[in-house]
């Protein structure tokens, strides 16, 4: 009987240590995702003096820290322009374009840049929102091509014929580029192009991030911050002559979409 007992009691520890052994444990699993090596992006930016557009490559530092390079093409204009047209139906030289009075160049500007991206913490889901900030800075080129307007020239000026011309501003050209009837319209935007001016210059950025699935494959962030373009000299966007003031350097709110690809 006492041999019975101790069997008995063998066989119950035994089933109480399997139950122990085999019982599973509830894993609460906080994934982030795959830290990807390398990242890809395209940006579309739109900010108080125009648009722009970017591709950026990166390289995953840490967890948090990406460095990443930017090549930036985007249209700068003086936040006082304002389209007109004389919606006329019909001229000698084909109509009438929209135009804008008082501005003599118009700009593009291509951006370089080397950047950092940082998250401010590790606890965002793979599927939240990721909070973070970024920052880049680098050289500008800045390219300047005289704006053309199709100008009327009547019969006194003319020995008696209407003519239409189309003409840049200069201090000889000044008056009647400034006066308002005597402008038909805007020339070819492809007009000046031979004439374009090269000006260097610097830029940087500093702006919130935030990432929908930042440790996802797929970039997908919205960046709100300041910008700011200094050249070496004044960028003449509008007729000075006007009362404009024109300066070698632009500061600028913008908002930027950027979506992309993570990699390894």
């Amino acid at each position: 009987m006492k041999f019975i007992s101790t069997i008995l009691l063998i066989f119950v520890a035994f089933q109480m240590n399997a139950q122990r052994i085999l019982q599973p444990k509830l894993v609460e699993l906080d994934l982030k995702g795959v830290v990807y090596k390398y990242e890809w992006s395209l940006d579309f930016k739109l900010h108080e003096n125009g648009y722009a557009f970017a591709y950026n490559t990166g390289e995953v530092l840490t967890y948090k820290k990406t460095k990443y390079y930017s090549l930036e093409l985007g249209v700068l204009k003086d936040i006082r322009e304002r389209k007109q047209n004389k919606n006329y139906s019909f001229t000698p030289v084909g109509g009438s374009r929209p135009f804008v009075f008082g501005k003599v160049n118009s700009f593009i500007n291509v951006r370089g840049s080397i950047g950092f991206k940082k998250y401010l913490s590790e606890k965002a889901k793979r599927k939240g929102l990721a909070v973070g900030y970024s920052y880049s800075f680098g050289p500008a080129v800045g390219l300047l091509k005289p704006y053309y307007l199709n100008l009327i020239y009547r019969p006194t000026e003319t020995e008696g014929e209407l003519e239409y011309r189309d003409s840049r501003f200069t201090e000889e050209t000044a008056e009647k580029f400034l006066t308002f009837n005597d402008i038909n319209g805007a020339s070819s935007p492809f007009r000046g192009i031979t004439e374009i001016r090269v000006i260097p210059g610097i830029q940087g950025k500093i702006a919130g991030h935030f990432a929908l699935g930042a440790f996802d494959k797929y970039v997908k962030a919205i960046e709100l911050g300041l910008m700011a373009d200094l050249y070496i000299r004044d960028i003449e966007l509008m007729a000075e002559s006007l009362g404009q003031s024109n300066k070698p350097y632009f500061i600028k709110l913008f908002a930027n979409m950027q979506f992309g690809m993570r990699k390894n």
